[in-house]
């Protein structure tokens, strides 16, 4: 990209300003963890919203048919993350521009977050019966668009806390407040909602609420509204403490220049820089599927696997954990070895992980060996991604090239909701939903393949 002057960021790089940064990736657990994940989408998929008189028939028809209806359930929440996905893709482009030249970016996160916490807060109303699934799905599917808007905007705050050579260090600070603060609120949400200390299946948590379909499943519920609380108080000192951004006069025109300048600045990369745009296009691709190994790891555990809602947060806590410590050591093996090597192995790790559990029938215990190991891999890519990129963005434009980094990443990220939607309705059962997810990381890792190794760097003592 050539050098135009860059506008000015109000910077405030204190310890204050950082932790009051990383606090919404901490709070943003309460819709990554809780609710595209381990309880709320595995609550739609549920059970709950299939008729209690096809779950009474025993029968081999009447199991057939359940499962039937489970996989139609899992097919609605996949069209509403597909919808999202589009949606998305078409205004995040728009938004994220529009916010820089305004120097609203911080009133753009502050907006969407609000809507993420009215739409998770709307979950708690959805009650265990068929006819509130669709409107389970629609909060699902508001909730993801405001989250995604809300992180164009907070991933591009990361320069008004971090001096440059302290970029990916306060990137990875963030990332991991992210890991930390879902195992943190797993854990509460299933000591005080969840976990059947009883036994009975009766009542769930020390809160001792009803935890069947017949007495509303207020655990869940309950647990989704504590969500909602969680991230309304975590991201507050965000608006607080880190300042505004400044507006951006490179950028003008509204809705319309902004897709403009995004049109100018592919065509640019085409002309100049190919494999950067060879790169953008493969990411895009893969990072969907990663992300659709969390979206849809709880409704296989719960569905195919049979795991009960207390068990789903158990597993979600240690792949939480593994991701993380992944992540964290994956840090030195990029440097030795390489981000683009580091990705494309971890990509074939996620792919025949998804095989093998696809494989193993319905047995709880090889779901727990591959789920974990297929966490180990979840990580690596998402920091190697952004380790590749920011070896190949030219000094002092940085900004632009990870925008449009984000950009690219929205405009997939339909796929693999639709790829797990049509398996399943092909297939008939939430099983094959994996293939799906299979197939999008397998593109992803043959569009890496024309990708080139980035220029290493050696550093001497």
């Amino acid at each position: 990209m050539t050098a135009s002057p860059a506008a000015v960021v109000p910077q405030r790089t204190d310890r204050r300003a950082l932790v009051s940064w990383a606090l919404w990736d901490w709070g943003s657990a309460a819709f990554n963890a809780v609710v595209t994940t381990f309880v709320f989408s595995t609550y739609l998929a549920s059970r709950a919203f299939v008729d209690p008189a096809k779950v009474a028939d025993t029968s081999a028809a009447g199991t057939a048919l359940v499962e039937r209806e489970l996989a139609h359930n899992a097919a609605v929440v996949s069209t509403a993350l597909t919808i999202a996905g589009i949606v998305v893709a078409l205004v995040a482009p728009a938004i994220g521009r529009l916010a820089d030249s305004s120097g609203h970016r911080r009133r753009s996160v502050l907006i969407a977050t609000i809507g993420i916490v009215l739409s998770i807060g709307g979950m708690v109303f959805v009650a265990p019966s068929q006819p509130y699934l669709v409107l389970g799905a629609a909060l699902l599917g508001i909730g993801t668009v405001a989250y995604e808007i809300a992180s164009v905007g907070y991933n591009a705050m990361i320069g008004q806390v971090a001096s440059g050579e302290r970029t990916g260090r306060v990137s990875a600070i963030g990332w991991a407040a992210g890991y930390f603060g879902g195992i943190v609120l797993l854990v509460l949400l299933l000591v005080l909602c969840i976990q059947d200390f009883r036994g009975d299946g009766v009542v769930g948590g020390l809160l001792q609420l009803p935890a069947t379909v017949a007495t509303g499943q207020w655990d869940v519920r309950v647990a989704i509204g504590i969500a909602a609380v969680w991230l309304a108080v975590s991201s507050i000192p965000l608006f607080v403490v880190v300042p505004e951004a400044a507006p951006d006069h490179r950028h003008t025109g509204g809705v319309f220049g902004a897709y403009r300048d995004l049109g100018r600045d592919i065509a640019r990369l085409w002309r100049e820089r190919r494999n950067v745009l060879a790169f953008l296009v493969a990411s895009a691709v893969f990072r969907d599927g990663v992300g659709a190994v969390f979206t849809f790891g709880g409704i296989i555990a719960a569905q195919v696997f049979g795991f009960s809602a207390s068990q789903v947060i158990l597993f979600a806590i240690a792949a939480n954990v593994v991701a993380g410590v992944a992540t964290f050591v994956s840090g030195r093996l990029d440097d030795r070895f390489g981000s683009r090597a580091l990705i494309m192995v971890s990509l074939i790790g996620l792919a025949a992980c998804g095989l093998g559990v696809l494989a193993v029938g319905s047995r709880t215990e090889w779901f727990w060996v591959l789920g974990l190991t297929l966490a180990l891999f979840v990580g690596p890519v998402q920091s190697s991604s952004r380790a590749y990129l920011a070896r190949l963005a030219t000094p002092g434009r940085e900004g632009e090239l990870f925008g449009l980094y984000a950009t690219t990443g929205r405009a997939a990220s339909f796929l693999a909701p639709a790829l797990f939607g049509v398996a399943v309705t092909v297939g008939g059962s939430t099983r094959f939903g994996i293939l799906g997810i299979v197939v999008v990381l397998v593109v992803g890792l043959v569009l890496m393949a024309f990708v080139k190794p980035e220029p290493r760097v050696t550093f001497r003592a």
